[in-house]
């Protein structure tokens, strides 16, 4: 079975730089490759082009010598569960140029038939230039937020964000945010476990928030921070200890004002943040893996009370813990 399809947009002309190559590596990576151990159920992709299925796309290529061939046109977005665009020409973005023939035509259409939009960097020009955008908060690459909150005076551009989730329609900023945007779908989709696991087989972080609540999984980027290292692993693994800052502070030889500055530059959040978001990331790995009460997952976390645990799910995570686990319950725990 499915976890649904996924038609990628190669805009033609697209050029085809490095980081082009890379924004569109990104979708083949995370849904192009079946995951039998993680999921039954994975995604079904197709790349479509602008131009007709089985002609060359990237006219700019030859310094690079690569070119691609796509087996559909842009009639394959039709029937698609998602729909990802990514990243637009530079003329569009630069001189105003019209996206390519029927590319917003295409994108209405896939959207009306109830497709999920998603856009990687410039992609939210194309979404924009569609009108799929009126009305609602989205971001791109902080280099064409201007442009883009100029050109489309509808839309709520915010650059200060890695991506938007507004339900149907997501945007991302750009080359490393579109990977954030796209773990964050397998979230929503699959559960945070199986997104974390996947995201351990990238080497990437499980997570950097996007800015919004629903679905996400709540820890924090590894810290490059050597002194800070094995205190934190010592603290995943205790989360079901009543831990304060000064113990954790104690424990990595530090004051705590020197303690929380280097978490805090190493995280990009506080120490008291940190431990809730280690706790509701527990949290959220034991309702999914196994079928303990909601009592003792709260204790096992840190959370304490079964009414403490419920109070921070519906805050930070957007659900009631019994809503989050029948969506992403999958079996018991060996």
């Amino acid at each position: 079975m499915s976890a649904g399809s996924v038609a990628v947009v190669v805009a033609d002309e697209i050029g085809i730089p490095s980081w082009d190559l890379y924004e569109l590596s990104i979708p083949f990576t995370v849904f192009g490759k079946k995951q039998p151990d993680l999921s039954d159920h994975w995604y079904d992709l197709r790349l479509c082009s602008t131009r007709e299925a089985g002609q060359e796309t990237g006219q700019e290529a030859g310094a690079f010598g690569i070119t691609l061939r796509t087996p559909f046109g842009l009639e394959g977005l039709a029937g698609a569960d998602t729909v990802v665009v990514t990243s637009v020409p530079d003329a569009c973005i630069e001189e105003g140029a019209p996206l390519p023939e029927g590319l917003a035509d295409a994108l209405r259409a896939a959207h009306a038939s109830g497709a999920r939009m998603v856009s990687l960097c410039t992609g939210a020009f194309a979404l924009a230039e569609a009108g799929l955008l009126d009305g609602r908060r989205a971001t791109a690459h902080w280099m064409h937020t201007a442009q883009l909150a100029a050109r489309y005076p509808d839309v709520t551009v915010d650059d200060s964000v890695l991506y938007v989730d507004d339900g149907d329609v997501l945007t991302s900023a750009g080359l490393t945010a579109g990977l954030d945007l796209c773990l964050h779908l397998v979230r929503r989709d699959l559960g945070a476990h199986v997104a974390n696991q996947l995201a351990r087989r990238m080497v990437v972080p499980a997570h950097r928030p996007g800015g919004q609540a629903q679905f996400i999984d709540l820890s924090v980027p590894e810290t490059d921070d050597a002194g800070l290292g094995p205190v934190l692993e010592w603290a995943r693994a205790h989360l079901d200890r009543p831990l304060t800052v000064d113990d954790l502070a104690r424990r990595a030889a530090m004051s705590p004002r020197t303690f929380y500055r280097r978490l805090h530059g190493a995280t990009g959040t506080t120490p008291l943040q940190w431990l809730l978001n280690q706790r509701l990331a527990r949290a959220q790995s034991l309702l999914e893996t196994t079928d303990l009460p909601v009592e003792r997952v709260g204790e096992l976390s840190g959370l304490g009370t079964a009414n403490n645990l419920r109070h921070h799910f519906l805050k930070q995570v957007g659900v009631s813990p019994g809503d989050y686990r029948r969506s992403f319950f999958t079996r018991p725990a060996a």
